[in-house]
């Protein structure tokens, strides 16, 4: 019984400490960029992100804070985008998931992290429709989305990079209604906005699981 507590605390402070250096790589993946340094509210959107996501896990089995970190990192390194679009990215399943609100984000991060948070979480919700137009209906809502604020599509065109990346813990059908999505409707987005380089690995890892 001893030696379980042990193993189960190990394993919580190994745990720990990857989420710690992920964001700590984020962090400072950001500080080296030209955007003006706002590290305070980075953190705090971090530590929220991760109060709400507590003790819920991916299928691989990674703590769920991982992927918000990871989408958070693409937006930053590979998209070159700032502090507001970096803390939508940490926070941005925290209403779909959990019982946080909207005004609750609004109230501790202001109204514009709060709108595009909710860009995302429309365009989530859109996933679940079943209807069998739903793929052309999802990618108009999303070009409507542009309008409001390009933000809301790359940080959505960033998770969908991650989920992509790490989708070898999910069932088959699920694998492949993800990557037909992805290249039907992602990675054409992508090109559009002009990530390149991120359309065409969307287009290889849709082809992965397609072929």
């Amino acid at each position: 019984m001893t030696d379980q507590i042990t193993r189960d605390k190990e394993k919580e402070q190994a745990e720990e400490q990857l989420v710690n250096n992920a964001f700590k790589h984020l962090l400072e993946t950001y500080m080296a960029s030209p955007h003006r340094k706002k590290e305070e509210i980075i953190t705090k959107a971090f530590n929220f992100a991760r109060e709400a996501h507590k003790g819920v896990r991916r299928l691989s089995g990674e703590p769920y804070i991982m992927h918000p970190i990871a989408v958070a990192q693409i937006a930053c390194e590979e998209m070159g985008l700032g502090s507001t679009s970096i803390c939508a990215a940490l926070l941005h399943d925290v209403v779909e998931d959990t019982p946080i609100t909207i005004e609750e984000i609004a109230q501790q991060f202001g109204d514009t992290i709060a709108k595009i948070v909710k860009g995302l979480t429309k365009i989530s919700d859109l996933s679940r429709d079943t209807d069998v137009s739903f793929q052309a209906e999802n990618f108009r809502k999303m070009l409507l989305t542009l309008n409001d604020d390009v933000r809301v599509i790359l940080i959505k065109i960033a998770d969908r990079l991650h989920n992509m990346q790490t989708m070898d813990a999910m069932p088959t059908y699920k694998q492949q209604k993800i990557a037909s999505e992805t290249l039907f409707i992602y990675a054409p987005l992508a090109h559009r906005i002009g990530l390149y380089n991120i359309k065409t690995e969307l287009e290889d890892l849709g082809l992965k699981y397609t072929e």
